[in-house]
């Protein structure tokens, strides 16, 4: 079976979206979402009919943002997240959002073809929350492969 990469990230923004203080990571969305679309390893990502997913509350918290997509490996995820236009945004992010006193990203692996949805993100990260990194969720810093077929026997 091939297993995809699902990651999923919330941050709380120091302003409400529409304040002027939140207009230099609001004026990148749609540029960092196009270069997600295109990057190599991308498979999904969560967004609306606008194309983003900044109206998405899961949390019942308009400041709370998430960021859920599901790429091919970690590598590709890797390169996106921290390289390029994305990283500079990236490394700019306490510019808008509030300092993070627990996990604010989740990884997990999905077998392939699986679109996990909303509720299933939230669970991962509360999950990593409560019990720290697990095969069921991990973060960079505490990565897990991927699951793997071959099953050990013992005669």
């Amino acid at each position: 079976m091939t297993y995809h990469l699902a990651q999923f990230n919330v941050g709380r923004l120091a302003h409400p979206l529409n304040a002027p203080e939140s207009q230099g990571f609001v004026e990148q969305l749609e540029t960092v979402n196009a270069l997600a679309d295109a990057h190599p390893g991308f498979v999904w990502r969560l967004q609306t009919d606008e194309g983003d997913a900044t109206s998405i509350d899961p949390y019942g918290d308009p400041r709370v943002i998430v960021n859920f997509s599901v790429w091919e490996d970690a590598d590709s995820l890797k390169q996106f997240t921290y390289a390029g236009t994305h990283g500079e945004v990236f490394r700019q992010r306490t510019d808008w959002f509030e300092p993070r006193d627990k996990p604010m990203l989740v990884l997990w692996w999905i077998p392939a073809g699986h679109m996990p949805g909303i509720n299933e993100a939230v669970a991962k990260l509360d999950h990593l929350r409560s019990t720290g990194p697990s095969p069921e969720a991990f973060t960079f810093g505490r990565f897990v492969d991927a699951p793997s077929d071959d099953i050990a026997t013992t005669v």
